[in-house]
């Protein structure tokens, strides 16, 4: 299927406009992504109706717990990523084997809005490898899926252009962005990327008005320093807001990267610490069992609002609102 957001060049290769990378392709070359490849002139997707995973998973694992919080989300993801992540825990489906064979089945927009219905879903994500490389399936689907009520999330990186992220804007109603690091060394040495253009992002997501949960997977000796994450939740207070959640999420080994020590609880813990110190009004412990980690708390009384043990969600309150004061928390609730 012939890619969307790409110009052609009078010398034959295509410019892409997909993502910061902005990709020069020349005639058979496909872009850092794996999925996207000039042919004959024009910019092909590999991926417009290739689907490697579909799934109904609690909205907590993505994580959002500030977006319909104890709902089920239809999760779907295809093949292909614009980061080459030492630590990628999806490696199997996020870098295409160098014999250009794309992993999964074919599936179309409609296939897959069917199937959010069939399970009753009440939003719809698009994850499990950057849904931005295979844009056309993600906003033909999100586009349909918005006519039937059910609301789209992106869980991404953070590395669309400009062009990508206006086009999204009307039907995508939430995101959860990993900002892997607050270090332009550890983007390049790490995931084959640059820092700034995920900053840009994270505030263009926040302007648009879409819902915005922040992730961060602390790797030990890494990117753990305190210094460095007491940066990072000034970013997130000063340019996304203190309403932003942040999840710090623990580190097992992956890929390139199975032999590195996991995160220990007591490093999730003070990393917590460092965003409340820093303002944040919510910050939650991901990928380890903590007893305070994954519960919200009222910002104003500190009583418990929402109750989390594993992906068992209890809501304390009514419509996001505290139980005992009566504070409204952000996010979306109905």
């Amino acid at each position: 299927m012939l890619a969307a957001l790409w110009d052609s060049q009078p010398d034959g290769s295509v410019a892409c406009r997909l993502c910061a990378h902005r990709c020069r392709l020349r005639k058979g070359a496909k872009g850092i992504c794996g999925v996207r490849v000039n042919l004959r002139g024009e910019l092909v997707s590999l991926v417009s109706r290739v689907v490697t995973a579909v799934g109904m998973d609690p909205v907590e694992k993505k994580p959002l717990y500030h977006f319909l919080p104890g709902s089920q989300i239809f999760s779907v993801g295809s093949a292909g990523c614009n980061f080459s992540c030492k630590f990628c825990q999806n490696n199997s489906i996020a870098h295409v084997p160098e014999n250009g064979i794309v992993p999964g089945k074919r599936a179309a927009p409609e296939d897959l809005l069917a199937l959010a219905l069939t399970n009753h879903a009440q939003s719809m994500a698009f994850t499990y490898n950057e849904p931005t490389v295979f844009f056309e399936l993600l906003y033909e689907t999100a586009g349909i899926a918005a006519k039937k009520g059910i609301r789209s999330v992106l869980v991404t990186n953070g590395y669309m252009s400009k062009d990508c992220l206006s086009a999204l804007g009307r039907c995508i109603c939430a995101a959860n962005v990993d900002l892997k690091s607050f270090s332009e060394d550890f983007y390049r040495k790490y995931c084959g990327a640059h820092l700034q253009p995920v900053l840009e992002n994270l505030k263009a997501i926040k302007k648009l008005g879409w819902w915005l949960e922040v992730t961060t997977l602390v790797i030990p000796g890494v990117n753990d320093s305190p210094a460095e994450l007491a940066d990072l939740a000034a970013f997130i207070r000063d340019e996304l807001g203190p309403e932003t959640p942040w999840h710090v999420s623990g580190f097992h080994g992956a890929h390139l990267m199975a032999n590195h020590p996991d995160t220990p609880l007591a490093t999730l813990e003070a990393s917590r610490n460092i965003g409340r110190q820093a303002g944040l009004q919510h910050v939650y412990i991901g990928n380890a069992r903590s007893a305070l980690g994954s519960n919200t708390f009222c910002p104003s009384c500190g009583a418990v609002v929402i109750e989390r043990d594993a992906y068992a969600t209890r809501l304390h309150g009514v419509g996001g609102k505290c139980p005992s004061c009566g504070e409204q928390i952000p996010g979306v609730w109905k």
